[in-house]
């Protein structure tokens, strides 16, 4: 047993309050001052974490107590926080908003995870419109739950001198201290699409150029010391640090090569998955779709995680060497996992671009957005899964692909038809799975790796390191 670290999360009463400016904008400015920050986002967001990352220059983490076992979660944090001073984490949503038809102790909140890492929050506050009904807000959100401890509030969006005056002395009525205060500014802003914002692989240098406005911003407008001081005074809680070792079991034999898709199509994953197959033995190197011309030498399994790949569909059309590689490989029968935008790319086409063509399937943009926590139930055995085993997963798309499911499907859930593809080693589907909430799905899938015969002890290079 290990103590957690100094942690502090930050929250809202809803969304688009500013949390990812404030969470991200303390991470940069926290690392300025040559901290070592470790930086998590609650629930299955894929896009923030990119820009913790480049904030505070180490994976960001995701926190999901739906996706994976409630109690594994102080372990995760843990483990993604050696070595720093303190844990940072953006919650999702309203504080007390998750799933609506669970309990309000499983219901994958920020409330809920705050509590399993019994951490102090941080509440931000969009104060447009606001002068001292602030009071009011905080405290109801003080009140609500007893269990969770709001330490301070960042006011957000203030218009002036003045304005600020009567909210600094609205907080004072209700004793939540004011840690700080934010302008309206407008330049901060991160361009979205049909699934949110543009990740940051994708932004490139304005993503830079937006997380250091972000923490430029935070530093001179938030006490440091005082959110430091406010982690710092967490309880130091016993946890059993999460171990990718110990989760994944026994390793594979001879290093088997897998290449795990990255780049700007392929930026929705978790850094778990690559720990735990590194862990396990596998020599774990990553393949950009849109650049590379040929699968790293002796790969023995692909996995393709999601992303954006409809941004990207004529880049991935036209490295045509690529598609082909990816084809033979799935031919060969080496297990293939792909979710969401990996299952786009071994289509047929995407929106009339040629794609793989490893399924039998043709992708394009939908009319609706596909959103929301799914129990699964796999259709048939697949080195992912076996038939009639049930997992928790996440949606998240508006693409479709004709038809929903091939003969062997990969899916089925509640109030829906089959869906996803299994031939020979190729699972792809539109559900994403956390590998921390599965860790036995991965070694299995590492098993199937010894059947391809597409790695040898001769194929495997001493001098590459896991990605």
């Amino acid at each position: 047993m290990v103590a957690l670290p100094p942690r502090v999360v930050i929250a809202a009463p809803s969304s688009g309050s500013g949390k990812t400016t404030v969470a991200t904008g303390l991470l940069g400015a926290l690392a300025a001052r040559g901290a070592a920050v470790a930086p998590f986002k609650v629930g299955p967001d894929y896009v923030d974490p990119g820009y913790h990352a480049l904030a505070a220059g180490r994976p960001g983490r995701n926190l999901d107590p739906v996706l994976v076992d409630p109690a594994t979660l102080p372990g995760l944090v843990v483990h993604g926080a050696r070595g720093a001073d303190l844990a940072v984490v953006e919650g999702v949503m309203g504080l007390f908003d998750g799933r609506i038809d669970a309990d309000p102790d499983r219901d994958g909140s920020t409330a809920h995870v705050a509590r399993l890492l019994d951490a102090p929050v941080v509440l931000v506050v969009d104060a447009r419109g606001q002068s001292r009904s602030v009071a009011a807000l905080l405290a109801g959100f003080r009140a609500f739950d007893p269990r969770v401890r709001p330490g301070g509030v960042v006011l957000n969006r203030v218009g002036s001198a003045r304005h600020e005056q009567v909210l600094r002395a609205a907080c004072d009525e209700v004793g939540l201290p004011v840690l700080g205060v934010l302008p309206r500014r407008a330049e901060l802003a991160v361009p979205s699409r049909h699934l949110g914002l543009v990740t940051a692989a994708e932004h490139g240098g304005a993503a830079r150029a937006a997380v250091d406005a972000m923490a430029a911003l935070v530093a001179a407008h938030v006490d440091l010391d005082a959110v430091a001081a406010l982690a710092r005074a967490a309880p130091a809680s016993p946890a059993v640090a999460w171990d990718p070792v110990h989760a994944v079991g026994e390793p594979v034999p001879g290093a088997p090569v897998v290449a795990v898709a990255g780049g700007a199509a392929f930026t929705f994953g978790y850094p778990e998955h690559g720990e735990l197959l590194a862990a396990a033995g596998a020599d774990v190197v990553t393949v950009d779709p849109v650049h590379d011309e040929a699968l790293p030498p002796g790969t023995a399994g692909l996995v393709l995680p999601g992303g954006f790949p409809e941004e990207h569909a004529d880049a991935l059309s036209a490295n045509a060497p690529l598609r082909a590689a990816v084809a033979a490989l799935a031919a060969s029968g080496a297990p293939v996992h792909a979710e969401c935008g990996g299952l786009l790319y071994l289509s047929r086409s995407l929106d009339g671009a040629p794609m793989c063509g490893v399924l039998g399937a043709d992708a394009a943009m939908g009319s609706r957005l596909a959103l929301g926590y799914r129990t699964a139930t796999a259709c048939a055995d697949s080195p992912l899964a076996a038939a009639g085993e049930t997992v928790t997963g996440h949606e998240f798309h508006r693409t479709v692909t004709s038809p929903r499911a091939g003969s062997a499907a990969a899916w089925r859930w509640d109030g829906a038809d089959p869906e996803g593809f299994v031939a020979g080693g190729v699972h792809a589907s539109y559900l994403h799975t956390h590998p921390a909430g599965r860790p036995g799905g991965v070694a299995r899938w590492l098993r199937h790796l010894s059947g391809t015969g597409r790695h040898s002890e001769s194929d495997h290079s001493p001098g590459r390191r896991p990605s």
